[in-house]
């Protein structure tokens, strides 16, 4: 009779302990204080910055068929913001800009008045062509006004699909009263 109690007590004790495994996964709604099952919130993904093509190229061209322009301002190449002109004078402005896109600069894209008095410039005017990651210089012949006082000329560049895109760039540029 010994060894069938011990496997008795064996078997109540082995019950005893797997009871312990068998809790419930979640808490009974019916005691107080315990809270609701609230199911997890979605979180919604975090918005990045990164640039939206402007253009779409045909498949039949040697470029990507998505591509992005991007014009970087680098620096006045003639007449520092600020400069002195006699009334009447041509003013020979220069801005070495970048194609710091991936699109190439071709026919269709121009640059345009897009503040200011366009001082006797034409405007849209033709974008010299530039391949993606290239330097140039853009050059205008404006006219200072007669009438002194502070003048600013600001430009953007526009792609074939009229879309601007990049750094802006300006004159900006003082006529002298005439004594």
């Amino acid at each position: 009779m010994g060894k069938k109690v011990f496997i008795i007590i064996s078997l109540v004790g082995l019950l005893f302990v797997l009871s312990g495994c068998f809790r419930p996964l979640q808490a009974d709604p019916m005691e107080a204080n315990v809270p609701a099952f609230v199911p997890p919130t979605l979180v919604p993904p975090t918005p990045t910055n990164e640039p939206i093509p402007t253009q779409i190229q045909n498949s039949d061209q040697s470029q990507p068929d998505a591509c992005i322009d991007n014009l970087t301002f680098i620096e006045d190449k003639s007449i520092p913001d600020g400069t002195q002109v006699t009334p009447g004078s041509v003013i020979q402005k220069e801005w070495e800009v970048k194609n710091s896109g991936t699109c190439n600069w071709g026919s269709g894209y121009t640059i345009r008045l897009i503040g200011g008095p366009a001082l006797e410039a034409n405007s849209p005017q033709d974008l010299y062509p530039a391949r993606s990651g290239t330097s140039l210089t853009i050059k205008i012949d404006f006219i200072a006004p007669e009438e002194p006082g502070n003048y600013r000329s600001a430009w953007q560049a526009y792609n074939p699909n009229e879309l601007a895109f990049g750094d802006s760039f300006y004159i900006d540029f003082v006529v002298e009263a005439e004594d």
